[in-house]
């Protein structure tokens, strides 16, 4: 049995224990049994979404593009940052305790900051809590990354002559893809936490839809917004990141 038959059939199962203890009301303790959500009513809420009322065709672009552009750029300065504290001791000296002590707030607790900061409709607000979010956990694995460079590969490297810029893009870059690459997941999962937060008080995007939902009882759509954001973790995984890393990492010499 392929791996993929065994997820399917897992997943299926799933599905029929969870219709079958909608259909048969085995949820006594809930104020109203009708109030659990189903996975029936959950794929008409995505039929309707996607098809009907485009409610979640909307929300879905509107995440996905703040998502993308705070994710770009949590990368970018998170990569920066993460080397010069790595090669610079003033720096992680100056610094290091600084961005601790940033990485320790909270995402939505940056929101009322921002929005006082960009103001508007909350999308820069919402886009720059996204990079806040991000940033740091691309630092710290960045910066743990380079320090991390086997002594003995940068010592063969200033034998070879090089200099300072190439020994950081020739031999401590490449060494540190694990590390970044590990980076650039939590910057993933930290963004669209961030995101989340951001529109549950902004406007548009899921996390917006999802506390209308919340607000009006409608469980089916809580549950198919949830299966929409697993849903994009899962193809962002195995078709983007995936796929990075056994290229980067090919390209590197550093694959199995």
């Amino acid at each position: 049995m392929t791996t993929i038959v065994r997820r399917l059939l897992f997943f299926t199962a799933l599905i029929v224990i969870w219709e079958s203890i909608y259909r048969l009301n085995l949820i006594y303790e809930f104020r109203s049994a009708t109030m659990f959500p189903s996975p029936s009513g959950t794929l008409e809420q995505l039929y309707l979404g996607f098809f009907e009322s485009g409610i979640l065709t909307s929300a879905l672009l509107t995440s996905l593009s703040r998502i993308s552009v705070g994710f770009v750029f949590a990368i970018i300065i998170g990569s920066c940052l993460g080397i010069l504290l790595a090669r610079s001791k003033w720096a992680d000296e100056t610094i290091g305790s600084l961005v601790i002590a940033l990485q320790s707030i909270p995402s939505i607790v940056w929101l009322p900051i921002m929005l006082l900061i960009f103001g508007g409709g909350g999308n820069t607000a919402i886009i720059a809590i996204i990079i806040l979010g991000g940033t740091w956990a691309m630092t710290s694995n960045m910066r743990m990354g380079i320090k991390n460079v086997q002594p003995i590969l940068i010592r063969a490297a200033r034998t070879m002559g090089y200099k300072k810029a190439e020994l950081v893009w020739k031999v401590m870059i490449p060494a540190s893809i694990p590390s970044a690459l590990s980076g650039a997941r939590l910057a993933w999962a930290f963004g669209w936490r961030a995101l989340m937060a951001g529109e549950l008080l902004g406007t548009g995007g899921l996390g917006r839809t999802l506390m209308d939902a919340n607000d009006f009882f409608n469980f089916d759509l809580v549950i198919a917004i949830m299966v929409i954001i697993s849903a994009i973790g899962l193809i962002v995984e195995y078709l983007i990141f995936n796929k990075v890393e056994k290229r980067v990492m090919t390209r590197w010499g550093l694959a199995n």
